[in-house]
């Protein structure tokens, strides 16, 4: 007669059980002290780490298959609850014993073989059971409980930190500025995921385990709410209100998800010979009011009429450019008008303050009216007024208008500070418009030319520009100071520095 041979199982509910040891451990040491007393010989030991709570195991598959093939005479198990924490994988179990095939825990003395020893294993595993099921409900809870407490219970995504339980994500400040990189480079819609992953790559983002981010880490970035300051969860699409800081404005988002869903023309590769032309778009023959075209020719660059039966002529791109050189200069301020302006400044930034504590009272108020109906929306899916895919629709929607209200609230001071430093830019701005025109680049100096001009109009070798209205203002404004009304000049300033700060600072 051939000697009767047995498979071992053991299982760990975590992958950090199995490697930890202890739990593999003191089953395996069960099984062995078992095999030896009882003279069973083990032929293969299976090994699992994964939830008995889960259907589906696949190593408790394998061996389920194996023993129904007879490649065993039974299987020897540390506990019952080691094999069956739900009641499918139990009835299995039932029906190999059913089918003459011997199961022995080693850790429990029961008779799988009369009634009274089966009865008590069935209820060792309902038992069993109830406890997955109650300990699932615990950890639901727990997890919920933290959602709601504005905690995300999960590892932090790239560009934060995890803090610990009950603790916000922390910014990595590292990796943080990278990601907010990626928002606005794929805002401009000038990148692909491709292309941005590589730029991304030379600029030396990580995963958070120290490999190159891949085309995936990219797209999962730029689909996460989270770094707006909201946690939505991937399986309901429900949204909660973050305790942790954003990275990102919500409009930046909103912006990306604009692009990646085609709502924006991608302007990747778009650029043409015709970027170098400075007045491109701006240079008008003043003749047949037709836009003048830009050419190279022998090293210059040229602006010419495309209209046969135009006499206008070319003219070189220097001529122009000379022009609006001295139209730059023409626009300082004076002594006088830069203290004008100051004082300016000054009741202007005393409105300001009051201005924002008028804001922040609504928004305040605003608030507290989202809360309450956030509130009002719970109570009415606890009493069965509402369903719960209707619940989480207007949940989502409220959640981010609360995220909104509490930006806006963020952003007053943030932009009473911005304010500030550009109105004391402001004089610096426009004294050296001239000089800064000088210095730079190529689409820095486009930005300056369509700010200031709306159209330049030639005939012949005379260039004349028409400047935005502003501008057009302080190229005019001698008469302000000499020989104008004198009741007419504070109004007339007011009107002009409004202008100029809404053109230069935006």
């Amino acid at each position: 007669m051939s000697e009767k041979k047995y498979f071992s199982y053991i299982r760990v509910s975590t992958v950090r059980q199995g490697q930890s040891g202890t739990s593999l451990i003191e089953q395996c040491s069960a099984i062995q002290r078992y095999s030896q007393k009882y003279n069973l010989k083990i032929c293969h030991e299976f090994e699992e780490q994964e939830t008995a709570a889960k259907l589906g195991r696949p190593v408790f598959l394998e061996m389920i298959k194996e023993l129904k093939k007879g490649k065993s005479n039974g299987v020897i198990i540390h506990k019952i609850d080691r094999s069956a924490r739900n009641l499918k994988d139990w009835a299995e179990l039932g029906e190999l014993i059913d089918k003459g095939i011997e199961v022995h825990f080693a850790n429990e003395n029961l008779d799988l073989y009369s009634r009274g020893g089966r009865l008590s294993a069935d209820i060792q595993a309902v038992v069993a059971s109830d406890y997955i099921r109650n300990l699932r409900e615990e950890v639901k809870k727990g997890f919920y409980g933290r959602l709601k407490q504005g905690f995300y219970p999960m590892p932090a995504p790239i560009g934060y930190l995890d803090k610990g339980a009950g603790e916000a994500k922390e910014i990595d400040a590292l990796k943080a500025p990278l990601v907010k990189k990626v928002f606005e480079f794929y805002a401009t819609g000038s990148y692909g995921l491709r292309s941005l992953t590589e730029k991304m790559r030379k600029l030396r983002l990580k995963t958070k385990q120290g490999a190159d981010i891949t085309i995936n880490s990219i797209s999962t970035i730029l689909h996460n709410p989270f770094y707006t300051g909201i946690i939505q969860l991937k399986a309901s699409g429900e949204m909660y209100q973050g305790k942790h800081l954003p990275i990102i404005s919500k409009k930046l988002f909103e912006k990306v998800q604009d692009v990646l869903n085609g709502k924006m023309t991608s302007q990747a590769n778009k650029k043409t010979l015709e970027d170098v032309f400075l007045f491109r778009k701006l240079a008008t023959c003043d003749l047949c009011k037709y836009r003048l075209i830009g050419e190279r020719q022998k090293g210059y660059l040229y602006y010419r009429c495309h209209t046969r039966e135009c006499q206008q002529k070319t003219i070189r791109e220097e001529l122009i450019d000379r022009s609006f050189q001295e139209l730059l200069q023409s626009i300082q301020f004076t002594s006088k008008e830069t203290t004008e302006a100051e004082k300016w400044f000054r009741h202007r930034h005393q409105k300001m303050e009051s201005h924002i504590g008028q804001a922040k009272k609504a928004l305040n108020l605003q608030l507290e009216q989202t809360q309450s109906r956030l509130s009002k929306l719970t109570d009415a899916l606890v009493d069965g007024i509402i369903e719960q895919e209707l619940f989480i629709q207007k949940k989502n929607s409220l959640v981010m208008a609360e995220q909104e209200l509490k930006s806006k609230l963020t952003n007053l001071e943030g932009n009473k500070t911005e304010a500030l430093q550009k109105t004391e830019k402001f004089l610096e701005l426009i004294n050296s418009a001239y000089l800064s025109y000088k210095e730079a680049n190529f689409e820095k100096k486009r930005h300056l030319v369509k700010t200031v001009t709306s159209n330049f109009f030639i005939r012949g070798k005379t260039v004349s520009i028409k400047p935005h209205l502003p501008f057009e203002l302080l190229i005019n404004r001698t008469g302000v100071w000499d020989g104008g009304p004198q009741r007419n000049r504070p109004r007339t300033f007011q009107m002009l520095f409004t202008e100029l700060l809404s053109y230069f600072c935006g």
